[in-house]
C-alpha cells in the first residue's frame, strides 16, 4: 500500500508540474489521497504515542513546506498539513463527550480549511472522518457522495476516480493483506513526500 501511495503521488505531482494538459497522469495520482488517509487513520489508532505521531507529521509538513511552494503552489499549505490539521481534529473528537460539539468541531474546522490554502481543504477532513468512523461496508458509498459533493461545490470530475482504492480497501481485503505483506522502511515512508517535493522545486529552479 505505501509504494502504491508514493508512485502515484510522484506520477501525479510529475503530471501536474510538467504535464499539465494531460489528464492521464493526475486521473492516476488521484488513487495517491485515499491511501494516505487511510495509513494515517490506522496509523492514528494503532499508534502507541499520540503526540509523537502529531509530532511527525509536522516535521514532515515543515520540511515539505518551501519545496511545495516553489514546485506546486507558492501560496498553499502541503497535503502534509492537511493530513495532521485531520489528525487534530480526531484527537478533539476524542475527547468530546457531545454530539453538538463534536458537530461544531467539525463544522468550524471545515471552514479554517476552505477559508485558508489548505491542500484538499474540507474534503481532506472529511474523508479522514469517514475512513475513521465508517464501517468497511459503507466507506464506499460515503466517499462516493463526497466525490459527487464537491463535484457540485467545485467541478472536482477527476476527483471521482478516487474511489477506486477506497473499493478494494473496503471491497478486497485478500488481495490488501498481500499488498500489505510487502513494507516500505519507515525512513523511506516519512521522507518520500518531503523529498520528491525538494527534487521537483530543483528542477523548477534550473527549468
Amino acid at each position: 500500500m505505501q509504494l502504491l501511495a508514493m508512485l502515484t503521488m510522484l506520477i501525479d505531482h510529475v503530471g501536474l508540474v510538467f504535464f499539465s494538459g494531460q489528464e492521464v497522469w493526475r486521473i492516476i495520482g488521484r488513487i495517491a489521497f485515499p491511501l494516505y488517509v487511510y495509513a494515517l487513520v490506522q496509523g492514528y489508532i494503532h499508534t502507541s504515542s499520540r503526540r509523537r505521531y502529531m509530532f511527525r507529521l509536522g516535521f514532515i509538513a515543515l520540511l515539505s513546506q518551501i519545496p511545495y511552494q516553489l514546485a506546486i503552489n507558492p501560496l498553499g499549505l502541503n497535503v502534509v498539513v492537511s493530513l495532521l490539521a485531520g489528525v487534530i481534529i480526531l484527537r478533539l473528537l476524542d475527547y468530546s463527550d457531545s454530539q453538538i460539539l463534536s458537530f461544531g468541531i467539525i463544522t468550524i474546522a471545515s471552514l479554517i480549511m476552505e477559508m485558508f490554502p489548505f491542500d484538499y481543504g474540507a474534503y481532506g477532513l472529511m474523508l479522514i472522518l469517514i475512513f475513521r468512523y465508517s464501517p468497511a461496508q459503507w466507506l464506499v458509498p460515503w466517499h462516493l457522495m463526497l466525490n459527487m459533493l464537491f463535484l457540485v461545490l467545485n467541478g472536482w470530475d477527476l476527483q471521482l476516480w478516487s474511489v477506486l482504492p477506497t473499493m478494494f480497501i473496503a471491497y478486497g481485503p485478500t488481495l490488501w493483506k498481500r499488498i500489505e505483506s510487502f513494507r516500505v522502511p519507515s525512513w523511506l515512508w516519512r521522507s518520500f513526500y518531503p523529498l520528491h517535493m525538494l527534487l521537483l522545486a530543483l528542477i523548477q529552479l534550473w527549468r
